[in-house]
């Protein structure tokens, strides 16, 4: 995203949309961090599920103490014992999926390299293969590591919760409400998901530590 990028987006949100208009004008620029190291960018969203941000960022950081680096890599990962990861917080099964990952870029099986040529929906394709990483973690994956700007997560709680607020609604919105309610937002849609996430003082944990 360029600041350039920025002012045409919310332009055109505020145009379309004047339920979000006021969000837009209380919120102010968007700042959406983004992950450069791919693959450090899956690790972080494999690390953070379901937990919170606070035990997330604590665990990401002791993972990362454990190379040299300070930035974990496909090779050093598999390197590791299996109780080395284990005491730095990391679940049995968060250490299989890690596994799963790592196995993977490193045997060319997954080529992140390649992924930004790839469009939206191949790029979801191709890391949902991977144990532990499901659509809402492709998408996350495509905002804040790639970029993209018009990536709609229908599934992600944040989201559903700040539309209902928006739209007044007696409960959380489903699929089949926030798809054409997102439509007047094209092509900008991940900038209109973002401003709804800090409508609730919130965003997703894939971009923090």
């Amino acid at each position: 995203f360029e600041m350039t990028s920025y002012d045409i987006a919310t332009q055109h949100l505020r145009a379309v949309d004047l339920r979000l208009a006021p969000v837009i004008d209380a919120v102010g620029v968007p700042k959406l961090t983004m992950r450069r190291d791919p693959f450090d960018a899956l690790v972080s969203a494999i690390v953070s599920q379901q937990i919170s941000g606070k035990a997330a960022a604590a665990i990401k950081a002791r993972v990362a103490a454990l190379f040299p680096t300070g930035r974990p890599d496909p090779e050093g990962l598999l390197a590791l014992s299996t109780e080395t990861p284990r005491s730095a917080g990391l679940s049995n099964q968060k250490l299989t999926y890690l596994r799963d990952l790592a196995g993977r870029v490193a045997s060319g099986t997954l080529d992140l390299a390649a992924l930004p040529s790839l469009e939206d929906e191949a790029v979801i394709a191709q890391l949902i293969q991977v144990k532990g990483i499901g659509r809402w973690t492709g998408e996350m994956y495509l905002i804040f590591h790639l970029g993209r700007p018009d990536i709609l997560p229908v599934d992600d709680l944040g989201l559903r919760a700040a539309v209902q607020r928006l739209d007044e609604l007696p409960e959380l919105p489903k699929r089949d409400y926030l798809v054409p309610r997102g439509e007047p937002w094209r092509p900008y849609r991940s900038i209109a998901t973002w401003y709804l996430w800090r409508s609730l003082g919130v965003t997703p944990p894939l971009p923090s530590g």
